[in-house]
């Protein structure tokens, strides 16, 4: 690999980029430095976790939804193929455990290859393709309109294009960019030299979110890119298009990689935001520790002012009595106040 001159990417910072940076960056810090009980942090790091593997999933066709990789997650049966259970499971399990394919700070052709293995294990035709650069040609296409998007480097290029973009990973040039921008252009060029039969969309955002936790961007794991691509499926495939045709200036897809950056990060830091709210700090008084059901309850009265026994009945599908009870708790530990009598009654928060 020494040998191999280093990728030089190609790119002008617009007005847009620019200012999507510096907003990425205040969210950033918003995050970094909200103050949230551990047993919330841990739920605002699982939803982003489920999220994250719903979407790059279903973007290359897995069937399942977000309520059943939710459940997946949580070690429960779904009625699903055996394959799209593992989709899921790879992926959650890679995301979960990301930290382990760093290696002093550097990113080699080792990890890529190992992440491509665990994300595809036991989901492809030939199992020796799992962790294997392909020898084969392929194209790109939009899953849903089977419109050829691009044709990808022939097999000979695969390897040394990897080196190229490895070498260009651990340079200087690369640690003096925004660590959005290299997780944006390493993201870009593993789709474009699409180095393995399948599995390179969900390689390609892992190793993004690679970069992003071994420059410390993401301290705190709540940081997902999946779920605004798979929000809108064609752009994806469009933008990746538009930027092969214009490659190697990669301005394009950078201006809707920080989009995606932008609103996914902004989302997060909302919910944060709301779970650090003067009043959830109040609730958390003595490190109080609600359940995700009981953080949900909260959420909802954040947004509607007040909740009733028959909203939860809804949003739960549990029985009125198991309702009073949980807001009987909820009451007990200061949490909220009930106004008005019987059937009637609201909750808001103390």
């Amino acid at each position: 690999m020494k040998d191999t001159p280093a990728f030089v990417p190609v790119f002008t910072y617009s007005h847009d980029m620019v200012r999507r940076l510096a907003a990425i960056t205040a969210a950033r810090e918003v995050i970094l430095h909200a103050h949230l009980v551990p047993k919330w942090e841990v739920s605002v790091r699982r939803e982003q976790l489920v999220r994250a593997a719903h979407a790059s999933t279903a973007i290359e066709g897995n069937p399942l939804s977000l309520e059943e990789v939710s459940r997946l997650a949580d070690g429960r049966e779904v009625m699903a193929s055996r394959r799209a259970r593992a989709e899921v499971l790879n992926y959650l399990h890679v995301l979960e455990h990301i930290g382990r394919y760093r290696k002093k700070q550097i990113v080699s052709e080792t990890e890529i290859l190992a992440l491509h293995r665990d994300i595809t294990r036991d989901t492809l035709d030939d199992p020796a393709a799992e962790g294997a650069f392909r020898t084969v040609r392929v194209v790109v296409g939009n899953r849903r309109t089977k419109e050829v998007v691009f044709s990808p480097p022939a097999p000979g290029e695969v390897r040394p294009q990897v080196e190229r973009l490895v070498a260009w990973l651990n340079s200087d040039d690369a640690r003096r960019l925004h660590p959005v921008l290299v997780a944006g252009l390493a993201h870009y060029e593993l789709v474009r030299i699409h180095p393995f039969v399948d599995g390179n969309g969900r390689t390609a955002r892992a190793l993004a979110t690679l970069v992003l936790t071994m420059r410390e961007f993401d301290t705190r794991r709540f940081f997902t890119l999946d779920d605004f691509y798979d929000s809108d499926r064609n752009a994806y495939y469009t933008v990746l298009k538009r930027t092969n045709g214009t490659y190697p200036d990669c301005t394009a897809w950078l201006e809707y990689f920080l989009e995606g950056v932008e609103i996914s990060l902004s989302r997060v830091k909302e919910r944060v935001l709301l779970l650090s709210s003067d009043e959830h700090r109040k609730a958390a008084r003595g490190q109080v520790a609600l359940s995700e059901r009981q953080m949900r309850i909260i959420e909802f009265i954040h947004a509607n002012g007040s909740v009733k026994s028959g909203d939860l009945v809804s949003m739960f599908r549990i029985s009125r009595q198991a309702a009073l009870r949980e807001l009987t708790s909820m009451m007990e530990k200061d949490l909220i106040l009930r106004e008005g009598d019987r059937r009637g009654a609201r909750y808001v928060l103390r």
